[in-house]
């Protein structure tokens, strides 16, 4: 079945009551499967929501497009262009310099790519590999022209010190020269195309929400507004304030709401930026609200343009002209995304094949041995705290199936069924969520655990048992992580097991790397065989 939420206002929250409902249309057979496992009509699920501002909402009920990387952007154009260049002068060689010499010979390849390496570092040090400047033309063309032209002034000259210009076609180096940079300025168009069309989108602005609406934000903002070709794009301020030294707009930029409500705006709206105009030496209220803040996946900076204590320009971060000092980085970005997404698609793709014929001796299993769909569906924890849909092998009894994990499952549950105690104990049953990895992309191969919604240590929310509990939700969960190999997974009855699954979600936050996720990847099967005893 589908779930279908209702909004019901409740001081301070909105409530959000989940109720079945039929479904209207025919889905995929996984979904089929899944939500065939009803929600017991006497616990619905009942999420709250910290209720938002007026202004606030107009901004979260905005359609925002996903972020592109102008690290990523740049990389990108760079290999292109090393591959563009590399091509033309090939295609050259191939088409004229080769038949006439009556064979192939490795002398030209590897100038080609000497050039072509050759032109990327004389790019760079023009520095022409920045999104602002693919936007413009004439500043960009200019430099490109000069420096390949400096690329084919170099090698001329290498080549007649080294005295082998003679054995070199003359037609060939005028030709690679023309047609390179004929390509190299349609590459330019396009992308000049392709970056503006991107910026009109928003998915090259940095969504920054300034922390003080006070003078020294509205000079912050106003310093922001001022640069030209500036990614910043400044959604609000957030004050907690409410004396006469609050301002309900910054230069143009409205008052969201208290600090308390940035966390809640910043998981239903795209914000890569929070930014404090606070000075230095009110370090109390600083730390407080860091205390609230530092969960998100986002930068967390410290503006420095009314500061009179000034450091060393090392210190300084930059946007645009605005000094700014470090808190906190979103973790696990640009490149490193990029990797992660490869590697979870590529690894996943394969261990999914490798898994399913055990799949299906599974689920033929699951459904011999009780009545009841043979996938579970359960709502969890995602990525910066977003609600998921997680697959699951059933392992209870389909009249006692629990979607919101309310009751935890305790050693010898009697809703667990003869097959589920074994695929939970050998965790056969998160097999399905290799579909989450590999087609819906809000699981990774690790990272930390999704946790149920309203999974609870004894009365309490884990969130309210944990300080900092969210901020495991900074990347995208796992199917495994390093809290599980290192021994703490399956029931969690007591204050020290929720903490240690925190503990050890953090590390691997902030010492990620693919190498660490291969590691984890690798100890699962023997972690899973040896730290079991706590899997019911």
């Amino acid at each position: 079945m589908l779930a279908r939420g209702r909004k019901v206002a409740t001081h301070g929250f909105l409530e959000w009551t989940w109720t079945p409902v039929e479904p209207l249309n025919a889905r995929s057979m996984l979904d089929a499967a899944a939500s065939a496992a009803a929600r017991p009509a006497d616990q619905p699920f009942v999420e709250r929501r910290r209720r938002l501002s007026p202004a606030a909402l107009e901004v979260v009920n905005q359609k925002v497009a996903r972020a592109y990387s102008p690290i990523v952007i740049a990389g990108f154009v760079r290999l292109i262009d090393f591959a563009l260049l590399s091509l033309v002068g090939l295609g050259v060689y191939i088409g004229y310099v080769m038949p006439l010499a009556g064979g192939f010979s490795w002398t030209y390849p590897a100038e080609i790519v000497a050039v072509a390496i050759a032109a990327v570092v004389c790019f760079q040090a023009a520095d022409i590999y920045q999104v602002q400047l693919f936007r413009g033309q004439l500043r960009q063309m200019t430099r490109m022209i000069s420096s390949w032209s400096f690329v084919f002034l170099l090698f001329i000259g290498v080549s007649f010190f080294a005295k082998f210009g003679s054995e070199m076609s003359r037609l060939w180096l005028a030709a690679f020269y023309f047609l390179g940079l004929a390509a190299l300025i349609a590459e330019r168009l396009v992308l000049r195309s392709l970056v503006r069309a991107w910026a009109r989108q928003g998915r090259l602005d940095r969504r920054t929400i300034i922390v003080g609406a006070d003078r020294n934000g509205e000079e912050l903002v106003e310093a922001l507004n001022a640069q030209e070709d500036s990614d910043i794009h400044v959604l609000g301020v957030f004050d907690d304030r409410n004396d006469s030294r609050a301002l309900d707009t910054c230069a143009g930029a409205r008052k969201l709401g208290k600090v308390d409500d940035i966390v809640e705006f910043a998981r239903r709206t795209r914000v890569d930026l929070v930014l404090f105009a606070l000075p230095i030496s009110a370090e109390t209220r600083i730390l407080e609200m860091l205390k609230k803040l530092w969960v998100l996946p986002v930068d967390i900076r410290l503006s420095a343009h009314t500061n009179k204590l000034r450091f060393r320009p090392r210190s300084y971060s930059y946007l645009g002209e605005v000094p700014t000092l470090d808190v906190f980085e979103a973790p696990i970005t640009d490149w490193d995304l990029v990797m992660k997404w490869l590697f979870d698609r590529i690894v996943g793709g394969l261990a999914l094949l490798a898994a399913l014929p055990i799949m299906g001796l599974v689920a033929l299993a699951v459904k011999l041995d009780s009545p009841g769909p043979v996938l579970f569906r359960q709502k969890r924890f995602g990525f910066n705290n977003e609600r998921i849909d997680v697959y699951k092998f059933r392992s209870m009894y389909h009249h006692q199936a629990d979607p919101t994990a309310s009751k935890v499952v305790t050693k010898n549950d009697p809703r667990v069924t003869r097959v589920g105690r074994f695929i939970r104990k050998t965790s056969l049953d998160e097999l399905p969520q290799l579909f989450n990895v590999v087609f819906s992309g809000n699981l990774s191969l690790v990272g930390p655990r999704p946790h149920a919604v309203q999974g609870k240590l004894q009365s309490r929310l884990f969130d309210e048992a944990v300080d900092g509990y969210f901020a495991r939700h900074r990347v995208k969960p796992g199917i495994s992580g390093w809290a599980q190999i290192n021994g703490w997974r399956g029931e969690i009855d007591n204050e020290e097991k929720i903490q240690k699954r925190v503990e050890f979600d953090l590390y691997y936050i902030e010492n990620w790397s693919v190498l660490f996720d291969l590691v984890i990847l690798l100890k699962t099967p023997i972690s899973l065989l040896t730290k079991n005893e706590n899997a019911y």
